[in-house]
């Protein structure tokens, strides 16, 4: 019986957390942690953490990537590499709202803030509502969004 309950126990620490949806608060920490990260170790550096898929900037639904500035190309995308390299600033979501576009404007004129857009929820596969908190260093803009329910 003993050994039944100590497997029992075993097998409760293998089960995947069921952490909490994350929110605006923890994507604006992730984009400031990620801004710290770029300040002390560089750009260069962020990639490489991104394309590890770090978990202090990959957590589930949520998780940075990054964008230059001035060209729009993606420099670093966890959840989809395939876009990395590829200046996308017109394309736009599943609305026709080119969001990307947006997100640079609105860098490059405040520094900080929010766009609202449609993307693939990487837990769901399902286009899905998105807010992304983005956050400009320098010439890059950090981006960490979260799903709306």
């Amino acid at each position: 019986m003993r050994l039944i309950a100590l497997l029992s126990a075993a097998a409760l620490l293998h089960l995947p957390a069921h952490a909490a949806e994350p929110t605006e608060k923890d994507a604006i920490a992730m984009a400031e942690k990620g801004a710290a990260f770029i300040k002390a170790h560089g750009k260069d550096e962020m990639i490489k953490k991104l394309v590890a898929k770090d978990p202090d900037f990959v957590q589930g639904s949520l998780y940075v990537d990054l964008r230059d500035i001035n060209t729009g190309i993606v420099l670093a995308h966890p959840i989809n590499p395939s876009i990395v390299g590829k200046n996308l600033t017109d394309v736009p979501d599943a609305n026709g709202k080119k969001y990307r576009r947006e997100i640079i404007e609105l860098a490059a004129s405040k520094g900080r803030g929010w766009v609202d857009y449609q993307y693939k929820n990487p837990n769901t596969g399902k286009i899905e509502p998105k807010t992304t908190y983005i956050l400009r260093v320098g010439d890059v803009v950090l981006e960490a969004g979260i799903y709306k329910k």
